[in-house]
C-alpha cells in the first residue's frame, strides 16, 4: 500500500449511515437516501455507479448523486471510494466541487453534490466565436488556484483531464469546478505514492516509469491542459499507446509555429516548466501562480487572437467526445481498457 492508504473497516455495516458535509459527523440514522431526495433523471453511467440528477424533499434544491453498486466493487475500490469521501468531505473551495451528503446503505453508496448545470469546461470553449490568450489565462489561474489548495492540504488529485472540468452554470464561464476525485490520496511526503493511475495522454511520466510520486504529477497534468487551452490540440498524439507512453516518457512534444507563433513567449515558458519530466524541476501550483503569465496585464494578452488554434480546437474536442462516448460504454460493459484509464493495486 502506499502512503494515506486506509484500510477497509471490517466492522458490519448498519444499513442507513450517513454522513453529513454540513456537520462532517458520521451517523446512524433512520432516514434513508430515498426517505431525503427523489430521483430524477440520469445524468451519465459507468462501470461501478450511475450519476443521476436528484432534488432535496424538503428544500426542493436540485443535486446531482453518483450510486455505487456495492457488490462490483473490489477492496481496492471500496478503499478508494472512502478516500474520495473523506478528502472531498474535507475541501472547501469554490473550484472545487461539494460533497453535500453521503449514504453508506445495505447495497449502495450514495455520495450527493452540487449539480453542475453548465456542463465540461472544453464543451463551453468551442461555442466560442472570439477567444484569446487572456480567456486562457483566467482558466489556469483559477485551476492553479483550485490546485494549490489541494496540494496545501496533501492532496493529489491524479486524475486531471477535461471531462473533470465542469462548469457551475451556463451562464457563467468563470465558475469552474475540479470535480471527480476517484483517485485522490492523501500523502504524507512528496514521494509516496506508487499506483499506476489517470488518463493517458495526460498521465505523468514518473507515474509510467513505476517510481514513487507526489502532487507534482498533477502539474504534468495541468499542463497538458494548458497547452490544449492555448494551442488547441494536445502536445502528447500517437495512435499507438505505446509510442504515446514513449513521447510522454521523453517529455517529446513542440511548439509548432501555425498554433504557437503569436503566443506569448511566458506562456510557452510557464508550460515547459510544468511539462519537465523531473519532478523535482517541475513547477509547483503556489509557484506557478506567481508566474509572469498569470501575473502580467490583461491588455498584453487580451490581443492575442487564438482564432486559428479555436478551430483545432474545436476538432480536438469532437474528437475526444466520441472517444469519450465509446470509452464510457466500454466501462459501463465492463471492458478494462488502458485507453480509458488504469489504476495497479499498489497504493
Amino acid at each position: 500500500m502506499g502512503c494515506g492508504e486506509s484500510k477497509p473497516s471490517n466492522n458490519t455495516q448498519k444499513k442507513n449511515n450517513v454522513t453529513s458535509a454540513a456537520t462532517g459527523q458520521r451517523r446512524t440514522s433512520g432516514s434513508s437516501f430515498k426517505d431525503k431526495y427523489s430521483i430524477g433523471k440520469t445524468l451519465g453511467e459507468g462501470a461501478f455507479s450511475v450519476v443521476k440528477e436528484v432534488t432535496n424533499r424538503n428544500s426542493r434544491k436540485a443535486f446531482a448523486v453518483k450510486v455505487v453498486t456495492k457488490a462490483k466493487l473490489t477492496r481496492e475500490d471500496e478503499v478508494a471510494l472512502q478516500d474520495e469521501i473523506a478528502i472531498l468531505k474535507n475541501c472547501n473551495h469554490p473550484n472545487i466541487i461539494n460533497l453535500y451528503d453521503s449514504f453508506d446503505e445495505s447495497q449502495y453508496y450514495y455520495l450527493v453534490t452540487e449539480l453542475m448545470l453548465g456542463g465540461e469546461l472544453f464543451d463551453r470553449i468551442v461555442t466560442k466565436t472570439f477567444y484569446n490568450e487572456k480567456e486562457a489565462r483566467d482558466v489556469c489561474k483559477i485551476l492553479f488556484q483550485a490546485l494549490a489548495y489541494c496540494h496545501k492540504r496533501d492532496v493529489a488529485h491524479r486524475d486531471l483531464k477535461p471531462e473533470n472540468l465542469l462548469l457551475v452554470s451556463r451562464d457563467d464561464d468563470k465558475n469552474i469546478k475540479i470535480a471527480d476525485f476517484g483517485f485522490a490520496k492523501k500523502v504524507s511526503s512528496e514521494k509516496c505514492l506508487l499506483t499506476q493511475c489517470g488518463t493517458p495522454g495526460y498521465v505523468a511520466p514518473e507515474i509510467l516509469h513505476g517510481v514513487p510520486y507526489g502532487t507534482k504529477a498533477d502539474m504534468w497534468s495541468l499542463g497538458v491542459i494548458t497547452y490544449i487551452l492555448l494551442g488547441g490540440y494536445p502536445p502528447f498524439i500517437e495512435q499507438n499507446q505505446r509510442e504515446l507512453f514513449k513521447k510522454i516518457k521523453r517529455g517529446q512534444y513542440e511548439f509548432h509555429v501555425e498554433y504557437w507563433g503569436s503566443i506569448s513567449k511566458e506562456a510557452k515558458d510557464l508550460i515547459a516548466s510544468m511539462l519537465n519530466t523531473e519532478p523535482d524541476r517541475r513547477i509547483s501550483a503556489n509557484d506557478a501562480l506567481t508566474n509572469p503569465w498569470i501575473t502580467g496585464r490583461d491588455e498584453d494578452l487580451e490581443s492575442q487572437n487564438l482564432a486559428v488554434n479555436l478551430g483545432a480546437f474545436k476538432k480536438y474536442n469532437a474528437k475526444r467526445k466520441v472517444r469519450q462516448a465509446v470509452l464510457t460504454l466500454m466501462a459501463t460493459n465492463k471492458i478494462t481498457s488502458l485507453g480509458y484509464m488504469f489504476r495497479t493495486n499498489n497504493a
